[in-house]
């Protein structure tokens, strides 16, 4: 190898930096021996300028780095350039940095770079190589061998040996890893030795590295990658990959079907003699005929002949052999056994014992076992191609037979499974065959065996028969008391004749008929009724002989039908919600048949009375139904509406309907109602009018609480009292959210502030709101302004409550926030909407009645989600006060009891 080329190098002020950083590294780290490498002026890049001990300093290191970007350091401290170097300075260093990361310990490894002078080499003269020898060829060892030892293998030797003087070394697996120690190397003269013998099959192959230096630890080549090959030598046995194979293959096989496949391993080298195997059959038992053979080279077994016959022989042994080196008579062989069982196929039909049987039976038995064939298989017992199937092939036209198969003994058990008639037939001939589960696949053109049983039938006196058992008779279902019909005939099967037969019932439901003891004849003895019993009445029949033996039948009365009732409406109460609805439709029903049904007539009983023609109207819908509708506008209650319907046939049946007329939107919000009027003036309270009347005691209560309030606070406004007349109030409404000084004007003199800021808040029968901070308060004026206002203090509130199903509702009225109504569903729009014009209406009405109004009898109040509130007072006419205030309560129904509903249930 040519002489390394020296590098260059950096200026001054690079050194004095260097040498800096490997002071300082110094003080830091523990600092191992220096390292002098002797280096040419000029060096190329990726160039190897020396080696270096990294062990000798420190053995545990993870970590390899290099002070220095211009140098790169290996694991094994092999030195490179990274590019390029042209130095003139004499000196250079830079510091080798090793680390572990495990245990955080640091050392490094000063290396000091200097000019390689023609004095220090004053004895070796610079050549120019001409040839190098640093490549040597790839050597083998053979396994196993005897020596001599240490058994030299090849030399090492660089070309630079001309220029230097070199030392060799070496190193990897065989000489400092695992085997240790297997090789050397002689360090002047490069003589490579082996030390002891190997086995192939443990290391084929060793990759050492070798490596050239100068005494003063120069590297003048790069490390030397050196191959080391163990030849192989045939000291392995091949092994079968099992001791013993079973294999199994159907009998009647054909040539050539594969029965398995044998397989062997052999740890010598691949693609050699060593390891080519030939398989081939040494015995087999029984020995003869040769039924098998094998694949040298692949180990499958196949059959060499088609005469595998199970019954015969169900299992043979094979004694096989695998061979190495092509199967030549020096190579290594070994042997294993082999079993093949040979499969059952269903070539052997199951025939009869005998060809004929002859069996016997009592008339009229069933379900008894008279006779047991049994046959005969040569398959494998209790599999599907021995398992028989037995069929009756002839004989049994009337199905008075069944075979069946004895899966224990393979027997077919013949059975009568329907009694036979020795009047109408004394013997029956079966033919009956019999095949296996499993489809034959012999060479027999037959494919199934018969035999012939003859059943002789024997005679039985029997007792009355009672055929058919079921026996029906047709009457009307208004014949008259007394009427007699056939009735139920049985006979006696040997004569054929109904005489001396008697009869009696065991059954009759209604104890409408009597049944005549000798004849069977029956006679009526109530009034026959089609709807009672779906058209068809059974009597459970009772016929004996005079021996005592009976037999049991069914006498099934057909009742057929006639117009015996009229249609009826089923649904007598009918509720109309006013002014919702005007009608309700009635629908009618007729027990009769069809026949004698719709289409049905609707009309008014009592048509003629002006008053019900004034008052109800029935208009036809189709065949079965009618809407009846109120005609004027008449009062919430209960009326009584007489309907009669007439059938196609003209029978007619009155209906007195109940017709509710009611403030709801649905039927059902009438229907849960506990009172209602009654239309005659009569007032009955239900719950919701209870609760509202409550609702006005209670702001009762909390104006009276406002006025002592006001009277106690020492503030210089004058409360304010309720005009002497109040019959022009109204609902006023007041939707602000935030303070300010909003007036709404009503049409009939009432206005409506909201006033910000945080003054007291209102309490009082128009309800109240207060958000943010803000008050709103309203004003009612009549001439002026006049003010309901109420003062509030710290801790003064009133509240009713109502506990249900865990829901909390709170009338608060007197603390300045919002009245809870538990987020009910109806929104203020609807609501305000709803009860306006009603206020309006109700307050006109008593205006004109020129009465007084009581503005405390009836507050509704309503908050929604903090949109807003909604108040209004309503009174009534001093005569009628109680009247005309639940009569307007009954008018605001629907939606005010939807509300409090809703929320009570909250």
């Amino acid at each position: 190898m040519a002489p390394a080329r020296a590098p260059g190098s950096p200026s001054g002020a690079l050194c004095r930096q260097l040498l800096l950083t490997l002071a300082i590294l110094t003080f830091s780290c523990d600092a191992c021996k220096t390292v002098t490498l002797y280096v040419p002026s000029k060096l190329d890049a990726e160039k190897l300028i020396g080696r270096v001990n990294l062990k000798e300093c420190f053995k545990s290191a993870t970590l390899i780095h290099s002070s220095d970007p211009d140098f790169q350091v290996l694991e094994d401290g092999s030195v490179y350039t990274t590019h390029a170097i042209l130095s003139s300075s004499e000196k250079r260093s830079f510091t080798i940095l090793l680390s572990n990361t495990e245990t955080q310990e640091e050392k490094e490894i000063p290396v000091l770079l200097e000019h390689q002078t023609e004095k220090r080499h004053s004895q070796e003269k610079v050549l120019r190589r001409a040839k190098r020898r640093w490549a040597p060829i790839p050597c083998s060892v053979p396994e196993n061998s005897l020596g001599p030892f240490p058994l030299f293998l090849q030399q090492i030797q660089s070309d630079t040996a001309q220029n230097y003087t070199i030392y060799y070394s070496i190193s990897g697996p065989g000489v400092d890893k695992e085997p240790r120690n297997l090789f050397y190397v002689e360090r002047d003269t490069g003589n490579l030795f082996c030390t002891r013998s190997i086995d192939r099959e443990t290391y084929p192959l060793f990759e050492l590295v070798a490596f050239a230096t100068t005494p003063d630890g120069y590297t003048p080549e790069y490390p030397l990658t050196l191959v080391i090959r163990i030849e192989d030598e045939n000291d392995n046995y091949p092994i079968f990959t099992e001791t013993s194979y079973v294999f199994k293959v159907f009998e009647n096989s054909k040539i050539g079907t594969t029965v398995g496949q044998v397989c062997a391993t052999d740890k010598d080298e691949p693609d050699t003699l060593h390891t080519r195997l030939r398989y081939s059959i040494i015995e087999q038992f029984p020995a003869s005929p040769t039924l098998f053979s094998m694949h040298p080279t692949t180990g499958v077994i196949t059959t060499s002949s088609s005469q595998l016959d199970r019954e015969l022989i169900d299992k043979y042994q094979l004694k096989i052999k695998v061979q190495d080196m092509d199967g030549q008579y020096f190579g290594l062989q070994t042997t294993a056994a082999c079993i093949i069982n040979i499969e059952d196929v269903n070539d052997n039909l199951p025939t009869f014992t005998r060809s004929s049987y002859v069996a016997s039976v009592e008339e009229n038995r069933i379900d008894v076992e008279i006779l047991r064939v049994a046959v005969q298989d040569k398959d494998l017992i209790n599999t599907a191609n021995w398992r028989a199937n037995y069929t009756i092939l002839k004989g049994n036209e009337d199905g008075n037979f069944k075979i069946v198969t004895d899966s224990e003994t393979n027997e077919g058990v013949l059975c009568v499974v329907k009694p036979l008639n020795y009047e109408e037939k004394q013997q029956v001939i079966l033919q009956i065959g019999v095949v296996n589960e499993a489809p034959y696949t012999g060479s027999s053109r037959s494919t199934m065996n018969t035999a012939t049983i003859t059943v002789n039938v024997l005679n039985q006196d029997e007792g009355p028969e009672c055929d058919p058992r079921v026996q029906t008779v047709r009457m009307k279902e208004n014949v008259a008391v007394g009427t007699k019909n056939i009735g139920y005939k049985a006979y006696d099967p040997e004569t054929r004749s109904s005489s001396g037969i008697r009869y009696m019932k065991s059954s009759d439901p209604e104890g409408w008929v009597d049944v005549d003891e000798n004849s069977g004849v029956i006679t009526i003895l109530k009034r026959l009724d089609r709807e009672a019993r779906s058209g068809v009445y059974n009597i459970s029949i009772i016929a004996s002989d005079k021996d005592g033996r009976t037999c049991n039948g069914v006498l099934g009365i057909i009742l057929e039908d006639v117009n015996d009732n009229g249609p009826v409406i089923p649904q007598r109460t009918v509720i109309i919600c006013k002014p919702v609805m005007s009608s309700a439709e009635i629908v009618a029903t007729d027990p009769d048949e069809p026949i004698h049904g719709p289409p049905f007539d609707f009309s008014l009983e009592g048509a003629s009375d002006s008053e019900v023609l004034r008052m109800w109207r029935l208009t036809k819908v189709n065949d079965i139904s009618a809407r009846l509708s109120y005609v004027n506008d008449l009062q919430f209650g209960k009326y009584t509406v007489p309907v009669r319907v007439t059938d196609r046939l003209g029978l007619s049946l009155v209906t007195p309907l109940d017709v509710i007329l009611c403030d709801c939107v649905t039927p059902n919000d009438c229907s849960t109602r506990s009172g209602l009027s009654s239309g005659t003036g009569e007032v009955i309270l239900g719950k919701w009018a209870i609760l509202a009347i409550l609702l006005g005691i209670a702001l009762l209560f909390c104006v009276l609480f406002t006025l002592v309030c006001g009277a106690t606070t020492g503030t210089a406004k004058k409360p304010k009292v309720f005009p002497d007349d109040l019959a022009q109030q109204n609902l006023i409404v007041s939707n602000t959210e935030a303070p300010g000084d909003d007036k709404v004007y009503s049409t009939n003199g009432f206005t409506t502030h909201a006033v910000g800021g945080s003054a007291q808040g209102i309490c009082g029968t128009l309800g109240s709101r207060v958000k943010n901070g803000g008050q709103e308060t309203i004003e009612m004026v009549k001439g002026g302004h006049q003010t309901m206002e109420s003062c509030q203090e710290t801790g003064h509130h009133h509240t009713l409550e109502r506990y249900k199903e865990g829901g909390q509702h709170t009338l608060d009225s007197c603390r300045g926030g919002p009245i809870a109504t538990d987020n009910c569903k109806y929104t203020y729009s609807e609501w305000y909407s709803y009860t306006q014009p009603r206020l309006g209406e109700k307050v006109r009405q008593c205006d004109q009645d020129n009465t007084h109004m009581q503005a405390q009898d009836y507050v509704l109040t309503y908050n929604y989600e903090g949109r807003g509130s909604a108040a209004g007072s309503v009174g009534c006419c001093s005569e009628r006060q109680e009247e005309d205030g639940l009569e307007f309560l009954d008018h605001l129904g629907p939606k005010f009891r939807t509300l409090a509903e809703t929320c009570m249930k909250r």
